[in-house]
């Protein structure tokens, strides 16, 4: 109930709603003119036959009549009062049974529900709202930021122009807020002055007002914003943007440190201060065969595996665990350490044929330039003729036509990297190549996580996500080393340690078996202890450095909450 005179206050400062209300107002007014009317003509008619009656009673007998009640206690004996009963009657049903209700409802009562509706929605943080970070833009991108803002417990809202967009928002479990991106008055009311962080996600020239704005009002906001073209990344630092990133590239050096084929045994693809995550494929190694516990690796380097990928499946690893020559190893250590299993595993010889890249897009750019910087060749099949650069390391054609992938060198390929915008095309052409290939490493981008699953299915064994790199790197800008994405499913993340493990060791925790999660490595007053002593107490000042797979993760979150 206390928040009906807010919704009712709501309801009629709305310019439509003022509109429909004189609408309404001369209808009724135009109504009891005509009851007037008939009342006065009532007493005339009346009179003419010899009868006579009160006002009220003139009132009393319109109103019947017009409501088509018609009691029968008063009645005309001329024609012509007969006549004009039928005039009172008829206008009646139009005005009182048809046009009245039509009119309340569509004048008043259905916007005052639209009204109620829209008063759902959160048109400004309050007043003591401080460390917050305002999301604008509500692309699918954005809400996977709101996920992880939710799972590591930041406090956020989503900044969106309509309101039933916020509505839809607000049934699937978001938090959003309705307002213009470009009017100061909207960072106002969302206190962006005393925000942790501003992100704008949409595309360049909106960024770069909603930047300029915000720096109107909040002149000291840090603002993270997104640049699709390299020469909006001055313009946005121009206008008021703390940090610019080209998420797109950025995913595009991912999907290349995830090459296998460059003849090294460990490929390093993560690191979290001087703790490095590598990955490193069993076939050729003596690990093939062996189970975890019985392999020798931790008494030969001092490192732990800490995931196994089978074709994009992770699995926990177990001592019992039998190594397979699919298995790709995911190994966590320092330098000195993979080192030491690349000698343990063995030389390998360094493949000679090229990496194919399908898709000369943004994405398949930034791949091949890392690859380029990798010292591995590469050939990028593109259809489109303005996206081809040179004869070299290009190859003109469509990726789906196997004449095309045949003289780009499929059949000898060490790996394929599928990075086109086009979930639907990256599955078909994922799918295609697998069917060529069964023996060729396939990592493919997604767009959308949805989409994430089924490219798993469809054969990729790496796959990995422009929502979740864009995510994870502004939660490691609001808190540094929070977060690293190994691929899609797989995910490092830093945790003080919860007050039911203070003075426990990691041997007695159960975390392992309890979440699924393992703890790679503990930071103990700024020192960081890689593949920790597992009988060793920990403290409440220490934290951890834990990986785990999306529902391990969102587990050991539950079960033990920052």
């Amino acid at each position: 109930m206390k928040f009906i005179p807010s919704q009712i206050a709501f309801f009629v400062r709305d310019r439509r709603t003022q509109r429909n209300l004189r609408a309404l107002v001369k209808f009724i007014l135009f109504l009891l003119a005509c009851i007037t009317l008939y009342s006065v003509l009532f007493h005339v008619l009346m009179e003419r036959e010899g009868q006579e009656f009160s006002w009220v009673t003139g009132f009393y007998w319109t109103l019947t009549v017009m409501s088509t009640l018609g009691f029968g206690d008063i009645t005309f004996t001329s024609d012509l009062g007969r006549m004009f009963s039928l005039v009172v009657l008829l206008s009646g049903v139009v005005f009182l049974l048809v046009m009245l209700p039509f009119t309340f409802i569509q004048f008043f009562y259905a916007p005052f529900l639209e009204a109620q509706t829209k008063s759902r929605v959160r048109r400004e943080m309050p007043e003591t709202a401080s460390g917050h970070l305002i999301i604008v833009g509500a692309d699918p991108v954005a809400l996977n930021l709101a996920v992880r803002l939710d799972q590591f417990h930041f406090d956020h809202c989503i900044l969106v122009h309509d309101v039933h967009h916020a509505l839809d928002l607000m049934d699937q479990g978001y938090k959003p807020v309705v307002g213009p991106s470009d009017d100061p008055e909207t960072y106002r009311r969302l206190r962006a002055d005393k925000a942790a962080m501003v992100v704008v996600l949409s595309d360049d020239m909106k960024n770069t007002n909603a930047a300029f704005t915000i720096r109107e009002v909040a002149p000291e906001v840090p603002i993270v914003a997104n640049a699709d073209s390299q020469e909006s990344l001055d313009i946005l630092r121009l206008a008021g943007a703390s940090h610019v990133f080209q998420f797109m590239r950025m995913l595009g050096e991912m999907l290349a440190r995830r090459n296998l084929g460059a003849g090294a045994r460990s490929n390093v693809i993560g690191s979290v201060s001087e703790l490095l995550l590598a990955e490193a494929p069993a076939q050729g190694t003596p690990l093939v065969g062996r189970t975890i516990r019985d392999c020798g690796l931790r008494d030969a380097t001092g490192m732990n595996i800490v995931g196994l990928w089978e074709r994009g499946r992770v699995e926990a690893p177990r001592p019992d665990t039998v190594i397979g020559p699919s298995s790709v190893l995911v190994l966590a250590g320092t330098r000195d350490q993979l080192d030491a299993f690349d000698a343990f595993a063995g030389p390998t010889a360094p493949v000679a044929a090229p990496v194919l890249v399908l898709g000369g897009g943004r994405v398949g750019r930034a791949t091949a330039r890392t690859l380029a910087a990798q010292g591995v060749d590469y050939r990028i099949v593109e259809k489109n003729q303005k996206l081809i650069r040179d004869g070299e390391h290009y190859v003109h054609g469509s990726a789906s036509d196997l004449e095309t992938l045949e003289a780009a060198g499929i059949d000898k390929a060490p790996s394929v990297f599928v990075t086109t915008h086009n979930d639907d095309l990256n599955i078909y052409l994922t799918i295609y190549c697998r069917r060529l290939r069964p023996d060729i490493q396939i990592v493919s981008r997604a767009t959308l996580d949805r989409n994430i699953s089924v490219l798993h299915k469809a054969g990729a064994d790496l796959v990995m996500s422009y929502a979740t790199i864009t995510a994870n790197t502004i939660i490691n800008l609001l808190s540094p080393g929070k977060v690293l994405t190994l691929t899609e499913g797989l995910n490092i993340f830093r945790v003080k340690v919860h007050r039911s493990l203070e003075g426990s060791t990691l041997m007695d925790s159960g975390l392992r078996q309890e979440t699924g999660c393992s703890v790679i490595a503990v930071d103990r007053d700024g020192t960081l202890e890689v593949n920790p002593d597992p009988a060793r107490a920990l403290s409440a000042d220490d934290s951890l450095y834990v990986i785990g797979d999306a529902s391990a993760e969102r587990l050991f979150m539950e079960k033990y909450p920052g």
